[in-house]
């Protein structure tokens, strides 16, 4: 039986505006992807890089374009080869990696490689907000493993302190989207420590990466914005000791996964992380974070809807989605 191709765009309610350095977004704009195959169905779905200009719409206006390739049988090498990284990519990628799953009745982490599957945490975001509500909002999750803090310009130390006093044993990390200068970064990150932050995510702008070299603080630095392929990767050696990779900016987890064996090799630390999106846009970073030590997959948990049958969350500790729904 041939194979169809089915592509749509969605939207997913999210429980609360979702605040950070770059703006406010009430909801979740996605593309979802379907591959038939001989009675099955291979899923994928993308939120895209929404800071490089992607939109469901022009990421549906790339899937078009391999509509024949797909459809004739072009496998996941193949995709590479066809579609630039991103999110269209992504979605592809996550389909196909569902079908060949469903297909040979092993799990899309065993046909990855990874020989046992570890329970996952993920560190779950708080958004910009006042600072009566960022300690409220970390006390009403102060059990969970790891909160990840969103600030913007001006000092965190506030904000930093008010999740701290909300969540006194939760591991934090901060993320200020590029909204810190280098020397905003030098005098913050000290005073940042004594309230237990265990990583620091992309506060400087990508243009101004080099200036971290030979940063020597006593908070590791993590690439997000930085990092989008392994073509970028060279360029970050002796500025960040992390590296945050994400499905959407490498273009699916075939290309992650190949990201993730480099960073390593050239001496990073690892952290996997999300764009907004549901359960099927988030289960194949899953994978991918069984080589993190760092995971930061709540993107589904943000929203107000997601999949029925999608990943739960245990005060942070993520299931995989059931097998009807991906992998």
């Amino acid at each position: 039986m041939a194979r169809t191709l089915h592509a749509r765009p969605h939207a997913w309610k999210l429980r609360e505006p979702f605040a950070i350095a770059r703006g406010v977004r009430s909801e979740a704009r996605v593309v979802i992807v379907e591959l038939h195959e001989d009675g099955l169905v291979g899923r994928g779905e993308a939120g895209g890089i929404a800071y490089q200009g992607e939109t469901p719409e022009s990421m549906l206006a790339q899937i078009e374009q391999v509509r024949m390739e797909m459809e004739q049988g072009c496998d996941r090498r193949d995709l590479l080869r066809l579609l630039p990284a991103g999110g269209a990519r992504h979605a592809l990628d996550a389909a196909l990696w569902d079908l060949e799953a469903r297909r040979s009745g092993v799990p899309a982490w065993t046909l990855a490689g990874i020989r046992q599957w570890q329970p996952v945490d993920s560190a779950v975001t708080i958004g910009i907000r006042d600072i009566a509500a960022y300690e409220a909002t970390a006390r009403a999750h102060a059990d969970y493993p790891w909160l990840k803090v969103k600030v913007g310009t001006g000092s965190p130390l506030d904000a930093v302190a008010a999740v701290r006093r909300g969540a006194p044993r939760a591991r934090l990390i901060v993320d200020a989207n590029q909204s810190w200068s280098v020397d905003e970064l030098r005098a913050y990150a000290p005073a940042l420590r004594p309230h237990g932050v265990d990583l620091l995510e992309q506060p400087v702008p990508v243009a101004q990466s080099e200036g971290l070299r030979g940063y020597d603080g006593a908070i590791p630095v993590c690439a997000d914005e930085a990092l989008s392929t392994l073509d970028d990767l060279p360029g970050l050696v002796g500025c960040y000791q992390y590296v945050n990779i994400k499905l959407d900016k490498t273009g699916g987890l075939t290309a992650a996964l190949e990201l993730a064996a480099a960073a390593r090799a050239a001496g990073f630390r690892l952290m996997v992380g999300c764009m907004l999106g549901g359960s099927v846009s988030v289960a194949p970073g899953m994978v991918l974070a069984q080589l993190c030590e760092v995971c930061d997959l709540d993107g589904p948990w943000l929203q107000a809807e997601d999949w029925p049958g999608g990943i739960v969350y245990l005060r942070g500790r993520m299931a995989m989605p059931e097998p009807a729904v991906w992998g």
